[in-house]
């Protein structure tokens, strides 16, 4: 059995992100999606959340092979503890690799977990969680860059975020 490690932010999951996920569930017995938690950033969803988003997403693309979790620490340490000896991540562009080739450095020299970069697929290279989140705030149609339930919960969540104006009070 050859289980591999997809983690991320997810915040939110969009349909590149399931995309990866699902090319990768075809290459390995089984993939563990793994919500990185980072205290440095503060997310749009709750851990919880986003855990949840991805596991109704999975069960919708009958997705059997993947386990859903989160973990706070090194994502190495989670690898080792499932027994995965590789991190798949998708990569859309040249600034996906340069930042993604030192984590992967990273990752071997402190477990010896060996990295896999999937490309994105031509017609979704252009989808991050940023520009979701940032055509969703300003108003923007989202459909087709996540799945559709999320959609009433990106924009649910992004005017809880922002305080009322003087003109909505």
């Amino acid at each position: 059995m050859t289980i591999a490690v997809c983690p991320g932010s997810y915040d939110p999951v969009t349909i590149g992100h399931l995309d990866v996920i699902q090319r990768c569930a075809r290459l390995f017995t089984e993939v563990h999606v793994v919500v990185a938690v980072n205290a440095a950033k503060t997310p749009l969803f709750t851990e919880d959340e986003r855990v949840d988003i991805i596991r109704h997403a999975l069960a919708d693309m009958q997705c059997h092979n993947a386990v859903v979790s989160s973990t706070e620490g090194l994502i190495t340490d989670y690898c080792t503890k499932v027994g995965a000896p590789v991190i798949v991540k998708g990569l859309r562009q040249n600034g996906d690799y340069e930042a993604e080739l030192g984590m992967a450095l990273v990752n071997r020299k402190l477990a010896g977990i060996e990295t896999m970069f999937l490309p994105a697929a031509p017609a979704l290279e252009h989808i991050s969680s940023s520009v979701v989140k940032d055509v969703a705030r300003h108003g923007g149609d989202v459909t087709g860059m996540v799945p559709d339930y999320v959609i009433p919960m990106l924009y649910t969540a992004l005017h809880a975020e922002r305080p009322a104006t003087a003109a909505q009070r």
